[in-house]
């Protein structure tokens, strides 16, 4: 408005002083008997016309007589020579040109007024709008008064002209003087500089806040043209029916602590657009910045603590948006996962702990992604990534994989994710992995008038291997019960946990089946819940849970025991290929939802393992009990624990589950640790074992000698969380 004002200003300044020049010099200086006007006034009409003949000497006395008033008689002694040089100045204009051209300035003038009225009244009553009528009537002043300075007066006394322009009375108004009281141009204003660009229209328009992971609040009111601000907190209260002694919990990416408060999620960040150039960052504190980061064994190869420098991050992404299509972004960074269909952030989801096949599933990628939306319902996205939820490579391959997303109505959500090529096995770079992750989300209800006002349902579906790797070898090279003392395939996949000294397999493997003598090597699960809002969307109830199976344990999520991390391993619950694992689980959430902005949840949850996994009573930590139970980690996470009751007491007998002479580890660290000395050296007793077993499993005395994680196959556990997101 102020911008437009400036360009309408002059021209309006210039035709209002040509007008009122006209008007008083017509009151003054009427035109002559002969048609033609005073000097001035043709000087000021015809700026831009050309001069006209020359005529007689304009006759004041026939003026004075036509408009009836007086006029001195003229001066016969004037000089010849200063009425030529007046009359020398002025062009000449005829009586009709002038009513011509005064019509057409008075409707360019009245254009101009309504123009001007039609603007906002509340910025033509403000101040920078005072200002600039202001400035333009005083140079309007300064330039009449210029002209003659009888014919238009200050309309107040203490008014001044801004801009006069000295002439003596009677002396011709040239170009210069118009132009002197005209105001200065406006510089003007830079080009503006724009966010993001899509002319088409943006990709999935509609409500989209039932879906499961994409939470419930739709407004940023801190949102500005540049960036979208993202805060979040996730606070809860776990209590395990187990009741742990060391308050430890395993085998969940959301449940850690319990019987205590604990701060799970406090990030902050945002996203950025500007010009098409985009970036995302979101801090990551509280427990998912030690939790998180414990599941990738990646930072171990090579140098650089990746695990430190990324810790405090969960997404850091930069790229660029192209106004192709209904847009084209490349970003390259860490950025979330959409395997397993659960966002990275619980305020997002319908329930607090996922099922398997989203509990053990990539949260996050590193690299590079490329979104393609063709229509404004469909979006097309490959991945260029380190590896399966890695900050690094844990091999010589990167990852590749990518999205389809199809939302065909405001009710249907349809997501594809397929991964593949990369060597995600520390240590097993010859074994590849692929995957696939398939939803369906559908609200099959809304009546937002009911008190019951949505319906909607979720199935998740996930198949995937790993194949390659060599053959069939044990790392076992003596003590065995295989053809060379190597050892052979449990057919149950035991593994040490349960009693079997022998696993130890680390040869090849096959996706789906045994062919060759290498063990099947897989995941297949399922998962689907079932949400019911109320009273607008205010209270919600979820129902649901899935299975998973993963002979193999390669998507099974390793138990914190004894400080044990996805890098350093434990012997306690191996992830060698053939080890079993087959689980379940179901859930029952209630949501509290009184601003867009907060959910206050209580959750239910059963979980099942057909192996000893969760915590029990006697916790994942090492103690000795009878001494103050001080629970804290011991030596190296790899080896097994000589228990406080051995002749070592509670102290790391160094031995993993392969013995220093290559024989089984649990067997010669249960010598170690009743006698004090490396069994390598004499070997172990055959009264260790039980008979027949082919050193498979040890008697329960020797055994007592080690320190034993208390696992159980089920777990029961209340979930009380305040979640958190502006």
């Amino acid at each position: 408005m102020k911008e437009t004002r400036s360009r309408i200003a002059p021209a309006a300044v210039g035709a209002c002083l040509a007008l009122l020049s006209l008007s008083g010099f017509a009151q003054q200086s009427p035109p002559a008997a002969n048609g033609t006007l005073p000097s001035t006034s043709r000087a000021l009409m015809s700026k831009n016309d050309p001069p006209a003949a020359a005529s007689a000497t304009p006759n004041p006395s026939a003026g004075a007589a036509a408009s009836g008033t007086s006029a001195p008689a003229a001066d016969t002694h004037q000089p010849a020579a200063a009425s030529a040089s007046t009359q020398s100045g002025a062009e000449q204009i005829s009586n009709a040109e002038l009513v011509n051209d005064m019509r057409e300035m008075k409707g360019e003038i009245e254009e101009l007024k309504a123009e001007l009225k039609a603007r906002d009244a509340a910025d033509a009553a403000s101040s920078d709008a005072i200002k600039a009528y202001e400035h333009d009537a005083a140079a309007l002043r300064a330039a009449v008064s210029a002209v003659s300075p009888t014919a238009a007066a200050p309309a107040s006394a203490t008014a001044a002209p801004s801009r006069a322009v000295p002439a003596a009375a009677g002396a011709p108004v040239t170009q210069a003087a118009v132009a002197a009281a005209q105001p200065a141009p406006v510089t003007p204003a830079p080009a503006e500089i724009t966010a993001e660009t899509t002319t088409l229209s943006t990709p999935f328009p509609g409500d989209w806040t039932w879906l499961n992971s994409g939470g419930h609040n739709s407004d940023s009111p801190m949102s500005t043209k540049y960036f979208t601000p993202e805060i979040r907190f996730d606070t809860n209260y776990i209590l395990d029916y187990n009741h742990p002694e060391d308050d430890s919990m395993g085998g969940s990416t959301e449940m850690f602590r319990s019987d205590e408060w604990q701060l799970e999620q406090a990030s902050v960040g945002g996203d950025f657009r500007i010009q098409n150039v985009r970036g995302r960052i979101l801090t990551m504190f509280g427990e998912f910045a030690t939790t998180t980061i414990r599941n990738d064994g990646s930072y171990s190869r090579g140098q650089w603590q990746l695990n430190n420098a990324y810790r405090y991050v969960s997404e850091a992404w930069g790229g660029y948006h192209w106004d192709y299509a209904h847009g084209v972004n490349a970003d390259a960074g860490i950025f979330v996962s959409y395997i397993g269909l659960f966002s990275y952030y619980n305020f997002d989801n319908w329930t607090y702990q996922p099922s398997y096949v989203s509990s053990n599933t990539p949260w996050f990628f590193t690299g590079l992604r490329i979104q393609y939306f063709p229509t404004e319902k469909l979006k097309i996205e490959p991945w260029f990534i380190n590896g399966w939820q890695t900050y690094g490579r844990y091999n010589s391959k990167p990852g590749l994989g990518g999205q389809i997303l199809w939302r065909p109505t405001p009710y249907l959500d349809f997501v594809w994710n397929d991964y593949g090529v990369g060597q995600d096995d520390a240590g097993f770079p010859g074994r590849t992995r692929i995957h696939a992750d398939y939803s369906a989300q559908v609200k099959f209800y809304d009546k937002p008038t009911q008190t019951l006002d949505k319906i909607a349902w979720t199935v998740t579906g996930d198949l995937g291997c790993e194949m390659g790797g060599g053959p069939s070898s044990f790392a076992l090279t003596t003590g065995g019960n295989g053809p060379t003392g190597g050892g052979t395939l449990n057919p149950k996949g035991l593994s040490p946990e349960q009693g079997n000294g022998v696993s130890t397999y680390n040869g090849g493997v096959n996706c789906h089946n045994e062919k060759g003598g290498l063990p099947k090597q897989e995941f297949s699960g399922w998962m689907s819940y079932l949400r019911f809002w109320a009273d607008k969307d205010k209270y919600a109830m979820t129902l649901g849970g899935g299975e998973m199976n993963n002979p193999g344990r390669y998507l099974s999520l390793l138990p914190p025991i004894n400080g044990a991390t996805a890098t350093t391993g434990s012997v306690y619950f191996t992830e060698n290929a053939n080890d079993r694992a087959q689980m379940h689980d179901g859930t029952i959430t209630l949501d509290y939802m009184p601003a867009q902005f907060i959910t206050f949840r209580l959750e239910e949850s059963y979980r099942y393992s057909d192996v000893p996994y969760w915590t029990g009573r006697g916790g994942i930590t090492p103690y000795t009990p009878g001494q103050g139970n001080i629970h804290q980690n011991v030596g190296n996470p790899a080896d097994y624990i000589c228990s406080g009751s051995s002749s070592e007491g509670l102290i790391d007998s160094g031995i993993g589950y392969v013995g220093p002479d290559g024989g089984p580890g649990l067997a010669e660290a249960a010598f170690f640790c009743a006698n004090g000395f490396n069994p390598g050296t004499v070997g172990i007793p055959a009264s260790y074992y039980v008979a027949g077993s082919g050193h498979q499993k040890l008697t329960a005395g020797p055994l007592g000698n080690i320190w034993w994680p208390d696992l159980r196959t089920n777990q029961t556990a209340t979930i009380f969380a305040i979640l958190v997101r502006f």
